[in-house]
């Protein structure tokens, strides 16, 4: 089977990016206590679900998958880039990481708990996208969770807008339109947090993250 070309250029991209992205990425929760605060809401409603594991999927440099685990979730790793799984597994021997596509998860039907798609999403091609969405609901047992995050579109007349990322060809979403395709998914949005950007951030794009849970009954 022929790989989609925006899946290999996204792949070939962050394998050259990985020593960059793990020096570069390594930290920055240090400097983002909003995003501490979403990610410790997504761990604590896992675990009152019935803290099954939970998959950090487009992990990158495991840095996130790492804090999950400081947080008491079983979680793992999941990236297209071999040279990025490889990069975590090295800073972080004890964590399970593995090289995969979001469209075609090697994950059991309800397997999970929970799903962590941070920024994971901004380099699929959005007629491609319900296909990612469908593998979210898929994986996720009744009553679990997806934190995803992405940068916000600033025009409500087009629902995605293409943005130049140093590594692959990556797009924008109007948050209200990602709400309404994961609620056509199944997964209906919990809350939402958007963080203005600040003066010091690369790109001035609002930061949007949303939870969204599998209904119990699914």
């Amino acid at each position: 089977m022929v790989e989609h070309d925006a899946l290999s250029v996204t792949r070939e991209g962050y394998d050259a990016a990985a020593h960059i992205y793990a020096q570069r990425f390594r930290d920055e929760l240090h400097d983002r206590p909003l995003d501490r605060a979403i990610l410790s809401a997504f761990a604590e409603v896992v675990c009152a679900s019935g803290d099954g594991q939970v998959a950090d999927l487009g992990c990158g440099p495991g840095h996130i998958t790492a804090h999950l685990d400081a947080l008491g979730l079983s979680v793992f790793g999941v990236d297209a880039s071999s040279a990025m799984i490889e990069s975590a597994r090295h800073a972080y021997p004890d964590l399970r990481f593995d090289t995969g596509s979001m469209a075609a998860l090697n994950i059991a039907d309800g397997a999970l708990g929970g799903v962590l798609s941070r920024w994971s999403i901004i380099h699929t091609p959005p007629q491609e996208l319900p296909v990612i969405l469908a593998e979210f609901h898929r994986v996720l047992a009744p009553g679990g969770h997806l934190l995803v995050g992405f940068s916000a579109s600033d025009d409500p007349s087009h629902p995605t807008q293409v943005f130049d990322h140093t590594v692959a060809p990556a797009y924008r979403w109007s948050p209200d339109h990602l709400a309404a395709m994961l609620r056509t998914s199944g997964l209906a949005e919990v809350a939402r947090m958007v963080r203005e950007p600040q003066p010091t951030d690369r790109r001035q794009f609002q930061e949007v993250q949303l939870l969204a849970r599998k209904a119990r009954n699914a």
